[in-house]
């Protein structure tokens, strides 16, 4: 079973039940991947792949921490905790994100491997590193820390 078909499976079984919030949020998913399908003459007659699917889930991940930031910001508890809930909803369906130590590993080790030794190399170490962890860490985490790196040489 694809990425694509569980998710589709897992909203009917929370329409089902009555799971409002879960039916909304995996249909908002769907929704996004099938309007990029029709939408894009660059995906138009591709299939639904797992890992699409997971660069709109990232996606719309990350827009659910943006707009919990700002109902902080503005003192809205109803809609973090309703944001927040998505979230996890959302979470689930991602690959485990990749720990502090992980990446800095996984960046000593393209920075070595392509033999940079100053700042002015970041662009050629990011190109690489996003490839390696695609999906599994956030790119201005992983900017970041390549940055520190790359100044500590």
């Amino acid at each position: 079973m694809t990425l694509y078909e569980q998710i589709q499976q897992e909203m009917k079984d929370a329409m089902k039940s009555r799971n409002a919030l879960k039916t909304n949020t995996l249909r908002s998913v769907i929704a996004s991947v099938k309007n990029y399908l029709v939408s894009s003459e660059e995906a138009r007659g591709r299939e639904v792949s797992d890992e699409l699917l997971v660069d709109f889930i990232a996606k719309e991940a990350k827009k659910r921490e943006e707009s919990i930031e700002a109902y902080k910001k503005a003192g809205r508890d109803d809609l973090v905790s309703s944001e927040s809930e998505e979230l996890e909803i959302l979470r689930s369906y991602l690959p485990e994100e990749l720990s502090l130590d992980e990446i800095r590993a996984i960046a000593l080790q393209t920075i070595e491997d392509l033999k940079a030794n100053n700042p002015s190399d970041l662009g050629k170490v990011m190109r690489e590193l996003m490839v390696r962890v695609k999906g599994r860490a956030d790119g201005k985490l992983v900017n970041k820390i390549v940055r520190e790196l790359l100044e500590s040489r």
